[in-house]
């Protein structure tokens, strides 16, 4: 499935939180034939990569990144809800059936439903007071340290700040038809349009379960608030650039194509 959370609201945090996020949990409802509306925590991963996990006070987990995969992340997901409904309390791992008889999230999650990531520090949420064991919290510090420091910036839509080594991104998912996200880039590019302005670069973009992400390097001193006004600013460029329906010129076939050629694919 090219474009598995195709229709969802927030679709573009969706995709984060399955491909680029490390730590962060969101709440959804979910209307099941069996249980009718459940409440939902959705994860980017959970202890050893499982599918779900229904903890003894009844809160409902399951992760976005997984080792489960049908070619269809939506599908899957809504596997994963299902399996772990249909278990009791304190089922620490759960196996979701791969029969293809699951509904996507489009039908189970509800479509007008928004999704709003927290993004945590680290993976403290993996674990109540009562499960923090001190083999849990070595397990915990070794995560932990693995993972990048992430914020999200608030100011647009799916749009994250993340800190590597000693380099600093700000990764933007786009939930529009990636060939006319590539178009309006190349046409901000073009026209100069197309960073935060000061030492920003536009390094390229990927490309995630179906949508366009532009990654800007910003300087490696700056936080992810610094970037919001900014950050909004070449959002309302991007839309400008979006409505356009002209040919590209020559200039901006050439930004295009400099775009498509350093593009990779996640997953």
């Amino acid at each position: 499935m090219a474009r598995p959370f195709a229709g969802l609201a927030n679709e573009g945090d969706w995709v984060a939180m399955r491909e680029i996020v490390p730590s962060a949990t969101a709440p959804i409802t979910v209307k099941l034939p069996e249980q009718g509306e459940v409440q939902v925590t959705l994860a980017t991963v959970l202890p050893g990569a499982m599918p779900g996990l229904h903890r003894e006070d009844g809160e409902m987990l399951v992760a976005l990144q997984s080792r489960t995969s049908s070619g269809d992340a939506s599908r899957d997901i809504a596997a994963a809800i299902i399996a772990v409904a249909g278990t009791e309390p304190g089922t620490p791992h759960v196996s979701p059936r791969r029969d293809g008889g699951h509904p996507s999230p489009p039908g189970s999650a509800g479509q007008g439903s928004d999704l709003e990531p927290t993004v945590h520090e680290d993976f403290a949420f993996w674990v109540g007071d009562a499960e923090a064991t001190p083999e849990v919290a070595s397990a915990l510090e070794a995560t932990n340290d693995a993972a990048a420091p992430t914020a999200k910036i608030d100011s647009v839509e799916s749009a994250y700040w993340t800190k590597m080594g000693e380099r600093t991104y700000i990764r933007w998912i786009l939930s529009d038809n990636e060939d006319l996200a590539t178009k309006a880039l190349a046409r901000l590019q073009a026209a100069g349009e197309h960073t935060l302005g000061g030492d920003s670069v536009l390094l390229g973009a990927f490309r995630a379960a179906g949508l366009l992400a532009p990654v800007l390097e910003v300087p490696a001193d700056t936080e992810a608030a610094e970037h919001g006004e900014a950050l909004a600013a070449l959002a309302k460029r991007y839309e400008k650039a979006l409505k356009v329906d002209t040919a590209l010129t020559p200039d901006e076939r050439r930004a295009r194509e400099g775009l498509v050629s350093r593009q990779v694919t996640l997953r």
